[in-house]
C-alpha cells in the first residue's frame, strides 16, 4: 500500500503545480477588474464576469487572426506529418550514402536556438518575396518541426516487420500501394505525437509572427492580438488572461482529437 502511496502522492502534486498556472489563469479571466487589481489577490471569486472575454471578441480583426492561426498551424500539421512519414520511410527501408550524415543533421537542426537563426530566416524569407504573408509563416514552422517529426516518424517506421512488406509484394500490391494501405496506418500514432508537437509549435509562435507580418495586420495570427492588452500606462491583465483561455481552447481540441493514439505514439517513438 505505501509503494503505491507515495508515487501517487508525487503525481497528484506535479499534476497540481502543472495545472495551476491554467486555473489562475482561467480565474483571471472571470475575475471582475477590480479583484484582478487587489493588492491582495484570492484563488477565488464570488462575482464572475464574462467582460473579459467580451473585450477580447471585440478586439478589431480577432476572427481574422484566429483564422490565420488555424490556417498556419493546420498547414503545418498536414506537410511536417507527409514530409516526415515519407523521410521516415526512406531513412529506414533504403540504403544510401550520408544516410547517417542525413540524420546527424537532423538531430542537429533540433539543437540550434531558434532566436540565433531568426534574423538569417528574416533575409531568406524577404529574398524569397513571402514577407508578409502566411507562406512564411508556415515554411518557417515546416522547417522547424520536420526534424523531430522524421526522427520520432523513424522508429514507428523501424518497429514494423519487414515480413509485412513482403507479403505484400508477393500478393502483387505496388510500392505506392504498400506505403499509404500497410505503412500509414500502422504509422498512425506517431502522426498524432507529431502532429500535438507541430500544431501547439504553430499554434502558439509570436516571434515569427513579429518578425514576417510586418505591415499585413490582415496576414496576422492570433498571439497579435494579445499585444492590444499591453498598455504603457496599465496592461489589461483581466483581457490577456481572457484571450489566452480562448487560444489554448483550439489546442484542446486538437489534443482529444487525438488523443487516443498520443500516448501509444509516444511510447513507440523510442522503439528504436
Amino acid at each position: 500500500m505505501t509503494r503505491r502511496l507515495i508515487p501517487n502522492t508525487v503525481a497528484l502534486l506535479v499534476a497540481l503545480v502543472v495545472a495551476f498556472p491554467i486555473y489562475w489563469m482561467v480565474l483571471s479571466a472571470l475575475k471582475p477588474a477590480g479583484e484582478i487589481q487587489s493588492a491582495s489577490p484570492v484563488p477565488w471569486t464570488l462575482a464572475p464576469s464574462l467582460d473579459s472575454f467580451q473585450r477580447v471578441l471585440q478586439v478589431n480583426g480577432f476572427g481574422r487572426y484566429f483564422l490565420n492561426s488555424l490556417i498556419v498551424a493546420l498547414a503545418v500539421v498536414v506537410l511536417s506529418g507527409l514530409v516526415a512519414f515519407l523521410a521516415a520511410v526512406a531513412l529506414t527501408r533504403f540504403r544510401f550514402r550520408f544516410r547517417s550524415t542525413l540524420l546527424v543533421l537532423f538531430l542537429i537542426a533540433q539543437m540550434v536556438p531558434i532566436e540565433a537563426l531568426t534574423i538569417p530566416l528574416f533575409f531568406l524569407v524577404r529574398d524569397l518575396g513571402a514577407l508578409n504573408t502566411l507562406f512564411s509563416l508556415i515554411l518557417v514552422h515546416f522547417a522547424f518541426t520536420l526534424p523531430l517529426a522524421v526522427w520520432m516518424l523513424r522508429g514507428f517506421v523501424a518497429a514494423i516487420p519487414d515480413e509485412i512488406e513482403e507479403a505484400a509484394q508477393l500478393d502483387g500490391a505496388s510500392r505506392w500501394q504498400i506505403l499509404w494501405r500497410i505503412l500509414f496506418p500502422l504509422v498512425a500514432p506517431g502522426l498524432a505525437a507529431t502532429s500535438v508537437f507541430s500544431f501547439i509549435t504553430a499554434w502558439n509562435d509570436f516571434l515569427f509572427a513579429r518578425t514576417f507580418i510586418i505591415s499585413a495586420t490582415e496576414n496576422q495570427t492570433l498571439p497579435m492580438a494579445l499585444l492590444v492588452f499591453f498598455k504603457p500606462d496599465e496592461n489589461d491583465w483581466g483581457g490577456i488572461m481572457a484571450a489566452s483561455v480562448l487560444m489554448t481552447v483550439p489546442v484542446l481540441i486538437f489534443f482529444l482529437l487525438v488523443q487516443r493514439r498520443l500516448v501509444s505514439g509516444l511510447a513507440g517513438a523510442v522503439k528504436d
